[in-house]
């Protein structure tokens, strides 16, 4: 069977960070700068980040207290304007890399490692949209996780 998977351009550094603003900006939102603080923070980790990681992580760097709260409804902001999306299994955030693309994810998760792989499969993706329709079921943003191990922690 063949795969359905594409391949974005996907900017990083400072213009990761002007695509998100784009696409936040587009969507109706302002880019602040905490804002900014926390999509820059995001992107600095190489595995999914909890809204506890990031506010440590901006608490310390801007010297001052940032509330995991606060961090929790800018996370928020961004999965719902497609600038990050939440790994439901660790509770935790990655940065889209490609903000101004919409489309179903499937992520893979190592239990080892913690790390996590993005992939675009959109075969995959609209036969779970098909079948949930298909059961009468509406389905608004399709998450699917496979937990297992990556090739270097079976390695």
């Amino acid at each position: 069977m063949a795969s359905h998977q594409h391949k974005h351009y996907e900017p990083q550094g400072a213009d990761l960070a002007r695509a998100a603003q784009a696409t936040l900006e587009r969507a109706g939102e302002q880019w602040t700068a905490m804002r900014a603080r926390i999509f820059e923070t995001l992107t600095g980790f190489d595995k999914p980040a909890s809204a506890y990681d990031i506010a440590e992580a901006v608490s310390k760097s801007e010297g001052r207290r940032v509330a995991a709260n606060s961090v929790y409804r800018i996370l928020d902001l961004f999965v719902g304007a497609n600038l990050a999306r939440k790994v439901e299994s660790a509770n935790a955030y990655v940065a889209n890399a490609h903000p101004d693309c919409e489309h179903d994810c499937i992520f893979l998760v190592c239990d080892e490692c913690g790390q996590t792989t993005h992939l675009d499969d959109d075969h995959i993706t609209k036969a779970v949209r098909a079948a949930a329709i298909a059961a009468g079921f509406t389905p608004e943003r399709p998450v699917i996780e496979v937990r297992g191990k990556c090739a270097e922690c079976v390695g």
